[in-house]
This record gives structure tokens, sequence and C-alpha cells, in this order.
């Protein structure tokens, strides 16, 4: 199982994923239980490519951004498909898988090539775990800013749900959790890979003030919880930091240097 695979069990998950929207659309619970069959279908496809790559690139396929997309497209759909089963919110699950197959669709149309070899930097017990939460965060966090556009629509309109908000902050609870390991996850690695916890490195800055922003959102709502508005505001403007520190690091000149470019 290599990179040239990914493209059959991409469009097989894609498939799924869109019929399983398709079927979300009508109120009908025989609809919404076959969408669900499907979107899981997908995920567990996805998964079983993901754990062919590892075994077959003999290390985990966290190296470069696009693998780390890989796990974003699947860790991303499947917290749209447990937050579905648990509070049934069918436009949550179908944006999720939406945003799952824009990443897949990324991946599909810049096909990469992978190479076993591993950095001595990456070669730690810290690598995985890191990674992991890190993506887990960013997939919760997306998550939580679908709440937000939903909800800045539903506020513009004037009907805006409690449980819409209710469901946002607990995700961005969870999310911030997941982000707050993954800075102490990347510490720990750090002094163990060159010496010291933090270097103020570009990646570093950028994660650092990532973190801020969304502690910035969880401070306002709970001292400001009637300003809904801003919160939503707040909570959409912190993604887009969340991106800027994911994607756009990598472009600046003075992370050209940076001890987190790996290739």
């Amino acid at each position: 199982m290599n990179w040239a695979y990914f493209e059959y069990f991409a469009i097989v998950s894609a498939v799924l994923w869109v019929a399983a929207i398709g079927f979300y659309i009508p109120f009908s619970k025989k609809s919404h239980t076959i969408g669900t069959f499907l979107a899981t279908g997908g995920i567990i496809i996805f998964g079983a490519f993901i754990i062919k790559l590892w075994i077959n690139l003999e290390r985990p396929p966290m190296k470069t951004l696009g693998e780390t997309r890989l796990w974003y497209s699947f860790f991303l759909s499947l917290v749209g498909l447990i937050t579905y089963l648990r509070w049934k919110y069918r436009w949550f699950i179908s944006y999720s898988l939406l945003m799952g197959l824009v990443f897949l669709s990324i991946n599909y149309l810049n096909p990469l090539t992978h190479t076993k070899v591993l950095m001595p930097a990456l070669q730690s017990p810290w690598f995985v775990p890191h990674v992991i939460v890190y993506m887990l965060a960013y997939a919760l966090l997306a998550a939580a800013t679908i709440i937000a556009v939903r909800g800045i629509y539903q506020y513009h309109n004037g009907k805006l749900s409690e449980n819409v908000l209710w469901l946002g902050d607990n995700l961005v609870y969870v999310g911030f959790s997941f982000l707050t390991m993954g800075l102490l996850f990347g510490a720990l690695w750090a002094k163990e890979a060159w010496g010291h916890y933090w270097t103020w490195d570009p990646k570093e800055t950028w994660s650092f003030l990532t973190w801020l922003v969304y502690l910035l959102y969880i401070h306002y709502r709970y001292f400001y919880p009637k300003k809904q508005l801003n919160g939503l505001w707040i909570l959409s403007l912190a993604f887009v930091i969340l991106l800027l520190c994911w994607f756009g690091v990598n472009a600046l000149p003075t992370a050209q240097n940076s001890v987190h470019t790996y290739g």
C-alpha cells in the first residue's frame, strides 16, 4: 500500500460522504440511518488507507502537510459523526463531511511523494502524540467554526439557538484541551531534540498565538455570555489564525530556517 492507491480510497470515501450528505437532507429517519451508514463506511475506508500507509512507510504518516491533511479529513468527519450520533444535528455532520471532503480533495489534486526517511528530530516518542492531539484539536476547532458560522447566520435572521452556542462552547473546550496538550508535548519534544523547551521559533510563536485567541474566546464567553455575536466572530477569527499557523507560517521568510520545517 502506498500513495498511488490514495486515489481509489479517496474516491470511494468521497462518494460515500457525498451520498451521506444527500441522505441527511430529507426529514426521514430511515434516510438518516442510511446516511449514517454511508458516512461511517467512508470514515472506515479512509482510516484503513491511513493505517495501510503507516505500515507501508514504516513510520507514522505525519511528516508533511499532505500527511497531516489525511488525519484532519479523518478526524473532522469522525467528530461530525460522533456529534450527530449524540445530538442528531443533521446540518452539523453534513458540513463536517463537506469540510473533510475539501481537505481530501486538496490531497487528491496535489499528489505527494512519500519516503520512509524520518529525520532524527522526528524519531522521538513525542512525535506521534504531538501530531495526533494537534490534529484532533484542529478538527474539533474546525467543527466549532462551523457552529460559529451557523450562529452568525441565525443571529442575523433573529433566531440564534442556545443549543448552537452550547455545542460550539463545548467543542472549543475539548479542542482547547487538546491544543494545550499539543503545546506541552511539543515543549517536551523540543527539550529532548534541541535542548530547549521553547525558542520562539515561528511555528511555536503562531501556535501560542492560536492558543491565546481560543483562550480569549473562552474568557469572553464566560464574562460576556449575552454578547453572543461578538463571541461568534472571535471564534471565527480564531480559526483563521489556526489556519495561518498550520499552513501560512511555512510561507514566511522567517520560517525558512525553522526547526519545524521537515519537508
